[in-house]
């Protein structure tokens, strides 16, 4: 009976694991990304983008270097980029929701950002990236760091995102 007993806790436990497991993982998965990202673009007549294993490991590569100050500094390279940093449990699909909210601030007309920023929101929305990777790494000081790169970069003077 005992053991029968000490299972029925162990099993518990294992179910309480994964639970938490799962929640900590929700809205960080690639596809999560991809999700957020293409419900913007789509609103805007924008066809899909896609997850890349090599523009992701780009992205994991420069999160991890801003594990230790957790700064909004560009990367430099060679892909379009998207940065973000919040505290609790700041999400990848937290990070898009900031830039596809930049939206308000895109005027199409005048292909310009009125009344705040907006370039994050059109990287998103960029119709010739098609290729995407992001990473979240948790910071030395407690908050998060989210990086998207986007191949290829968008955000090119003059032109129009869509």
């Amino acid at each position: 009976m005992n053991a029968l007993k000490n299972l029925a806790t162990f099993s518990c436990f294992i179910i309480a694991i994964l639970a938490v497991t799962r929640l900590c993982n929700a809205q960080n998965s690639p596809q999560d990304y991809v999700d957020a990202h293409n419900a913007a673009r789509a609103a805007v007549g924008v066809g899909s983008i896609q997850w890349d294993d090599q523009v992701a490991a780009y992205a994991q590569q420069y999160a991890n270097q801003r594990m230790a100050d957790c700064a909004l500094q560009h990367s430099g390279g060679k892909y379009g980029e998207n940065i973000a940093q919040g505290g609790g449990d700041f999400t990848g699909t937290d990070a898009v929701k900031l830039w596809v909210n930049e939206k308000a601030n895109y005027d199409y007309n005048s292909n310009s950002c009125v009344g705040g920023e907006c370039l994050h929101y059109t990287q998103v929305v960029w119709r010739n990236s098609i290729r995407l990777g992001c990473a979240r790494v948790q910071c030395n000081n407690g908050g998060y760091f989210i990086g998207c790169n986007y191949d290829p970069p968008g955000n090119y003077q003059g032109e129009r995102p869509y």
